[in-house]
C-alpha cells in the first residue's frame, strides 16, 4: 500500500459528515493515549471507547488502566460538553498469548506486534458491527512507538471483514502526541512505561539496566 497522510484524510472524512454526528467505537489501549483523540473527536462524533487489551497480561496493571480510563472519561466529558460512553472487551490474556505464540521472542514492533494489533481492531469490528456503529478506529496511532501505517492497513482490512467503515488516523500528527502528555498531567493520569505485554515490559527492563 502507498504510504499515506493519514491524518489528513481522517480531516477531510471529518469535514465530508458536514457537522452530522455519527457514532465511533473507539479502540483505547490506555488512557493517556486516548486523552487526546477524545479532545480531537468529540465535537465530531457520538464516542463509545472499546476497551480491550488482552495483551495486558498482569491482571493488576489491567484493572489499574481500567479505573483510569474510565475516570478520564468521565472528567473529560464534563470539559468536552460530550457524553463519551465506555464499552469494556472481554479480558483474555489467554487469547493473545496463544496468538502470538511462538513469536515470543520478536523484538517491539515486529510480527509479535503486528499480531497484537490484528487482534484488538478485529475485536473492535465485531463490536462495531454487533452494535450498529457507523465507524471504528484506534487510539494506536497517537504513539511515536507504533507504526502508523501497518495499523490503518489492518484498520482497513478489518473493515473489510467486518462491514465498518474504518477511519484512518495518525492521531500522533498536529501535535497529538504532545497534546496527549499535557492532558495526562492536566488530569493525572498514569503513564505507563511499556505497552502491556510480558514481552515489552521485559524488554523495558533490560533497556533500563543496559542504561
Amino acid at each position: 500500500m502507498i504510504k499515506q497522510n493519514y491524518q489528513k484524510l481522517l480531516d477531510e472524512r471529518i469535514a465530508s459528515l458536514k457537522g452530522e454526528k455519527k457514532k465511533l467505537l473507539l479502540h483505547s489501549c490506555c488512557a493517556p493515549c486516548s486523552s487526546a483523540c477524545l479532545e480531537y473527536l468529540a465535537s465530531y462524533f457520538d464516542i463509545t471507547v472499546y476497551y480491550y487489551n488482552p495483551n495486558i497480561t498482569a491482571k493488576e496493571e489491567y484493572a489499574h488502566r481500567v479505573s483510569e480510563q474510565q475516570r478520564l472519561i468521565k472528567e473529560l466529558s464534563a470539559n468536552v460538553a460530550a457524553e463519551i460512553k465506555f464499552a469494556e472487551g472481554a479480558y483474555e490474556p489467554s487469547v493473545y498469548l496463544e496468538a502470538v505464540k511462538g513469536l515470543e521472542d520478536c523484538p517491539e514492533g515486529g510480527d509479535r506486534c503486528r499480531v497484537c494489533f490484528k487482534l484488538r481492531l478485529s475485536s473492535a469490528g465485531r463490536y462495531a458491527a454487533d452494535n450498529g456503529f457507523d465507524f471504528f478506529t484506534t487510539t494506536l496511532t497517537i504513539s511515536p512507538l507504533k507504526n502508523a501505517q501497518l495499523l490503518n492497513e489492518l484498520g482497513l482490512e478489518t473493515a473489510e471483514e467486518c462491514g465498518v467503515e474504518y477511519l484512518t488516523s495518525d492521531f500522533k500528527k498536529k501535535n497529538g502526541y504532545k497534546r496527549s502528555i499535557e492532558l495526562s498531567e492536566k488530569y493525572g493520569l498514569y503513564r505507563q512505561d511499556y505497552c502491556g505485554c510480558g514481552f515489552s515490559k521485559a524488554q523495558r527492563e533490560r533497556e533500563k539496566e543496559e542504561r
